[in-house]
């Protein structure tokens, strides 16, 4: 009996050993987990990143223009306080309407047309990205491919 046992042990180890895998196979096994695991942080990393740029892009161009048109706004308000006085009033109705005063003689300046310019028409088979890839990944990790009116 004691063979007998001492058979079954032996084949039982012959059978864990050949079950084991080696060490290798359990380092890469390892090594894709963590490189699976990183790139997944990076991922996770990479798209809030893209929307944190791309929103601050978008702020720094809306106060830009926010200051544009207060700038504007106050022209207009300008523009508003002259529109009360008889001396713009006058301008704007000699420039524009051509309006003269009593006894006062009216030319008018007519300036020969020049030839419009003919602008050729843009191939539909040319891209209209002809960026190199690099540039192209460069601005999707960076989020300028999200808001590309400006």
């Amino acid at each position: 009996m004691g063979t007998v046992q001492g058979e079954l042990m032996t084949e039982t180890l012959e059978r864990s050993a050949e079950t084991t895998p080696p060490r290798k196979q359990r380092w890469g096994w390892v090594l894709a987990v963590v490189l699976l695991g990183a790139l997944a942080l990076t991922v996770s990393g990479i798209l809030p990143f893209r929307q944190l740029v791309s929103q601050q892009r978008q702020i720094e161009r809306t106060q830009n223009q926010l200051s544009a048109l207060e700038h504007e706004n106050q022209v207009l308000s300008e523009d508003i306080e002259m529109l009360g006085t008889d001396a713009e009033i006058e301008r704007i109705a000699r420039e524009q309407y051509g309006l003269v005063r009593p006894g006062e003689v009216a030319y008018v300046v007519v300036m020969p047309r020049e030839p419009s310019a003919v602008v050729p028409s843009p191939d539909p088979a040319v891209r209209s990205d002809e960026r190199p890839w690099w540039q192209r990944a460069w601005d999707f990790i960076t989020g300028d491919d999200i808001n590309s009116d400006g």
